[in-house]
């Protein structure tokens, strides 16, 4: 079964976004082992200058990096990513998982998005829209396109 290892920058602090998580987490128990780990965002000033932007992402991407699993295929979601309809992303990760990944890890970043060292070196960037969406609500519609994409997958009818 495949392991999926969801890595977000920043802590789901709104009842509706956790329990919008909780159900696609649920959901994805017959698909995947899913763990979600939940990092802490570098505090900034209210106007950072870009310098002290580039630093906190720096500081996060090394606790993002070592919590990546070694051989896992990484995505990383970011603005400037490959967008993939449902199906295609479907079709990503089964060929992935034919070519023997098991491990699949995907990184969501905080409010100022993730590292540039961390996109460089991800199997895949993933955007989801040319929009700006909260991180938060980020990781709701990655869990529900990461169900979709598997249970398309599968065969299944949750895909219309």
């Amino acid at each position: 079964m495949l392991s999926v290892r969801l890595i977000c920058v920043g802590k789901l602090k709104e009842k509706f976004y956790r329990e919008a998580c909780a159900e696609y987490e649920k959901r994805l128990k017959g698909y995947c082992k899913l763990e979600i780990v939940e990092l802490t965002e570098q505090r900034l000033p209210d106007r950072p200058a870009q310098a002290e932007i580039d630093a906190a992402l720096r500081r996060e991407a090394e606790t993002v990096r070592a919590k990546i699993p070694n051989g896992a295929a990484v995505i990383a979601m970011c603005i400037e990513g490959k967008p993939q309809s449902s199906e295609q992303l479907a079709a990503t990760l089964t060929d992935w998982m034919n070519r023997g990944v098991s491990q699949l890890c995907i990184l969501i970043g905080g409010s100022c998005g993730l590292d540039e060292t961390l996109k460089r070196s991800a199997s895949l960037r993933l955007s989801m829209s040319p929009m700006t969406f909260p991180h938060h609500l980020a990781r709701v519609m990655v869990l529900e396109q990461v169900y979709r994409a598997l249970n398309i997958a599968a065969g299944g009818k949750y895909h219309k």
